[in-house]
């Protein structure tokens, strides 16, 4: 368990508001953009931050998440460069805590309970491994939980109940809601149906909730802060860098994130 999220959660919880977490994928648009890139994340008001570990095949991304993996992998970015683009934030004064996201394969590549050893010296609180179901997950919760690091599940609108039981029974920091059936990336409105989902979620957890694809602009963000503990955004935040100048990419997302987080 990663005491940082569990105390972020609470501190958002105290001082009644929801978080904001972005998400930037690793070695995106260079190597060099990504430590300034987290750096202006926190400075931004952002209270989690996730970093995309690149995958060449990476199905539950969209077209903007999809390419900036693509582009990452080519740049040969590894799990390893990731880990160090965390130890070197970490070195630059980043305090917020730090989820990589990704899926099983470069973790299995790496092995497991290294990958859990090397995060925890660089840095990192946590995993979303897309692709990694709690149920063939035993021996990498277990790492994780050895080094003081949270697993977080993804749960989708068409989690049947008793698997919510699952999902909730292997986290302990938080729980992510997918809020559409699909893939990240943009989208003009949330679900309709999102308070009913994240209700029919709370009814088997007392973890905090955040919420996530398809949170694409401030307005989303609020919303989703009315019924959930935490918002996530990815895609909107990459094409806040692909916006901007070589020179202005850290300052544009740091800008960006000051106006959606309002901090």
């Amino acid at each position: 368990m990663s005491q940082r999220l569990r105390d972020t959660f609470a501190k958002g919880r105290a001082e009644g508001r929801p978080l904001f977490i972005p998400y930037v994928t690793a070695g995106y648009v260079t190597r060099e953009d990504t430590v300034p890139i987290l750096l202006a994340m926190e400075a931004g008001g952002a209270d989690v931050l996730e970093l995309g570990v690149p995958f060449s095949d990476p199905m539950a991304d969209g077209a903007t998440v999809q390419h900036a993996n693509f582009v990452a992998v080519d740049h040969g970015v590894t799990l390893r460069d990731c880990f160090g683009f965390v130890r070197e934030a970490r070195a630059q004064g980043l305090k917020a805590p730090v989820v990589l996201m990704g899926y099983y394969n470069p973790i299995l590549a790496y092995g497991e309970e290294r990958a859990a050893v090397d995060a925890r010296a660089a840095g990192v609180d946590g995993w979303i491994v897309v692709d990694l179901p709690p149920e063939e997950a035993g021996s990498f919760l277990a790492a994780c939980r050895a080094n003081d690091q949270s697993f977080i599940p993804l749960v989708a609108p068409t989690t049947k109940e008793p698997r919510i039981d699952i999902l909730a029974a292997a986290a302990d920091a938080f729980l992510y809601c997918v809020s559409v059936t699909g893939t990240t990336g943009q989208r003009a409105q949330m679900a309709a149906d999102l308070p009913e989902f994240l209700a029919r979620v709370r009814r088997h957890t007392s973890l905090p909730l955040a919420v996530g694809f398809g949170v694409s602009t401030k307005e989303h963000v609020a919303a989703v802060g009315k019924v959930a503990d935490a918002a996530v955004m990815g895609s909107a935040i990459i094409a806040v860098v692909d916006a901007a100048g070589p020179e202005s990419r850290a300052q544009s997302v740091r800008e960006f994130v000051e106006d959606v987080s309002g901090r």
